[in-house]
């Protein structure tokens, strides 16, 4: 499991996004955080993986954790996804150089968080199936630093599409193991198989999902769909 800290001093914010991480398979909401001293004794104390991390807090900026745990040499720093209503540029690249590993802008919906969570589990899955070894070539580098940034999915999609659920069916795509058949999506989204059927058509149009043909022993080869890598 992922463990995770949420620290955000808006306390129904905060419950928000425990909530939405604590839908995301693999992760684990271990603690929440309002204040700077606050996070510090909480990273001390339970030794969380990833920090979603906002900037403006009470007692300092959520830049001022980053620098401490930075230049902290004790223990293991967890990763960073700033989540924030901070669009200044210059705080943008401040969270870059100090190795924040996303920057999401409030506000969002669950599926633009769900996102960034899952290509971060991605990231580490990669990592760790890389094992100890100790040289990797430059494909395996590519897709360490591709898994850290998921595809952009259309905000304002075609007519006839809704966003959410558009980004709600690239996510599956995304965390499947296998291609999935539109069947299989529509059962993991919840929506209908005409619906599943028609978004997945568009993602296979604008490039973002491949399609796959599957032949049996008898009838028409079955169409499986994967995320484009």
């Amino acid at each position: 499991m992922i463990r995770t800290l949420v620290v955000d001093d808006d306390f129904r914010v905060s419950h928000i996004h425990c909530d939405y991480a604590s839908r995301i398979e693999d992760f684990e909401v271990v603690g929440r955080a309002a204040t700077v001293a606050e996070t510090l004794d909480a990273v001390r104390t339970l030794h969380p993986d990833l920090l979603l991390l906002d900037v403006f807090l009470p007692d300092g900026s959520g830049l001022d954790v980053l620098r401490r745990l930075s230049s902290d040499e004790g223990g293991a720093r967890p990763d960073v996804i700033m989540i924030t209503a901070d669009r200044d540029i210059t705080s943008v690249r401040t969270a870059m150089k100090l190795g924040a590993v996303g920057y999401l802008v409030k506000p969002f919906g669950s599926a633009d968080l769900a996102e960034r969570l899952t290509a971060y589990r991605e990231l580490q899955h990669r990592v760790a199936a890389l094992g100890l070894a100790p040289r990797t070539d430059q494909a395996d580098v590519d897709a360490l630093f591709s898994a850290a940034r998921p595809p952009a999915v259309p905000r304002v999609p075609a007519k006839g599409h809704s966003a959410p659920t558009l980004a709600l069916l690239h996510q599956v795509l995304r965390t499947a193991h296998d291609p999935l058949s539109a069947a299989q999506a529509a059962e993991l989204t919840g929506v209908s198989r005409a619906t599943a059927q028609r978004y997945l058509s568009y993602l296979v149009r604008e490039g973002m999902v491949r399609l796959e043909l599957r032949y049996g022993a008898t009838g028409r080869p079955e169409h499986r769909y994967r995320i484009a890598r």
